[in-house]
Order: C-alpha cells, then structure tokens, then sequence
C-alpha cells in the first residue's frame, strides 16, 4: 500500500474513533424552560408541588426548566394550567411598538413557540403577556405534525378555522377531518388531541384559546 492511502486510512480510522458530540440543545427549548421556572418561582411553588398537581415526575420538571428536554404541547398545556396561565405566556417576548397601546400586533412582533420535536409551531397573534386570559394564535402543522398519542385537556375553552390543509382532530371519542373553511369549538376540559395526516402538505389554523380568570 502506498504511503498517502496508508495516511488516509490512519486518518480515517482516527476520525471514525472519535465520539459524535451531541448536537445543542435549541436555544427554544432553554427560553421555554427558563420562563416556566420563572413563573413557578413567581407563584411561589416548588417542583414538588408542581409534579405533584401535573402528574408528572420531579426530574422531568426540572429537565424542561433547564432546556434538556423538549416538552410536546400537551405537557406545556398542562403545566401551564398548574401555574394559572394560558399557554400564550410560555412564549417569549417580541419586539414591541409602543404606538399600539397593547391593541395591535403587527406581523413583525409576533411571538413564536416551535415544537420542533413534534412538528407544531404557534404564532402568538394577541399581544404576548401571562395576564391575557383570550389568546389567537396561527398554528403550523408540518405534515405529519402532531399532538401525540394521548389525549390532554386544561382550562378554558378554544376554537378555530383551517386556513389551509387538513387536521384530524379527535375530542372525546369523536374525530373528524377538517379542511379548508372547516372550523370548530369545544371545552378544553374535553379530552382531546389533533394531527396533520397529510404526507407532503402543512396545515395552517387560526386558534383561539380562552383560560377562565383565576379566582
């Protein structure tokens, strides 16, 4: 063998040995989880507590508020209904014009939550803030997008209209296929889950979500 293809193979099996850093957390997942901690410090609770009233473990609070995991939107949903907000106050700030007086959003300072693991994004279309009880947001669906396999419900009351593509949602035992021009409404208290079941095409929905005042 000659020298250079001798070289090349040392080479080769060298780089071969070394370990595959893993890839950086998203830099989504560390916003998320840092106002989560945020908001539970603020209301003065402790992840016991916390894991305690959302059935879910100690360490994997505490993972999310980190940014070591990426939470799915039912999990966000229920952590939020356990700290008394709407989802809408999970999303980061935007940039503000003070000319609106909190009245209008314009395009540029939309909020955004990407569920990057699940294929979900959400535009916050409402002025970001964890004291607005009555929320509109533009979901994406990337094809194939979805929820999960197990149902989740919280607080409030949502409803919306598919913009384009389709959306399987299911509410209790019922499901149904929406496309374009299809609409919907239904308590949040109902169990439910949604998809996009198309292959090569994003859906769009305009969503709206109500949370009851806090008492």
């Amino acid at each position: 063998m000659r020298k250079g293809a001798a070289a090349k193979l040392v080479t080769a099996r060298r780089a071969a040995k070394k370990p595959v850093k893993k890839p950086a957390e998203p830099a989504m997942d560390l916003a998320v989880g840092r106002r989560i901690r945020d908001l539970r410090r603020t209301k003065h609770l402790s992840l016991e507590t916390v894991a305690a009233r959302s059935e879910l473990s100690i360490g994997f609070i505490s993972q999310i508020e980190r940014g070591l995991s990426s939470p799915s939107l039912r999990v966000l949903a229920t952590l939020a209904d356990v700290l008394g907000v709407g989802i809408a106050a999970l999303f980061g700030a935007a940039p503000r014009d003070d000319n609106t007086n909190g009245v209008v959003t314009r395009e540029v300072q939309r909020a955004e939550l990407k569920l990057w693991r699940t294929g979900i994004s959400k535009q916050l279309l409402s002025p970001a803030g964890s004291e607005s009880r009555l929320n509109l947001f533009l979901v994406h669906l990337d094809p194939g997008g979805n929820t999960g396999d197990e149902f989740y419900t919280h607080d409030g009351e949502e409803a919306g209209l598919v913009l384009s593509g389709e959306m399987t949602l299911t509410v209790d035992s019922e499901t149904w296929t929406l496309k374009q021009g299809d609409s919907f409404r239904f308590a949040s208290r109902r169990p439910h889950r949604f998809s996009n079941p198309a292959r090569d095409a994003k859906a769009v929905v305009l969503w709206v979500n109500s949370v009851t005042a806090a008492g």
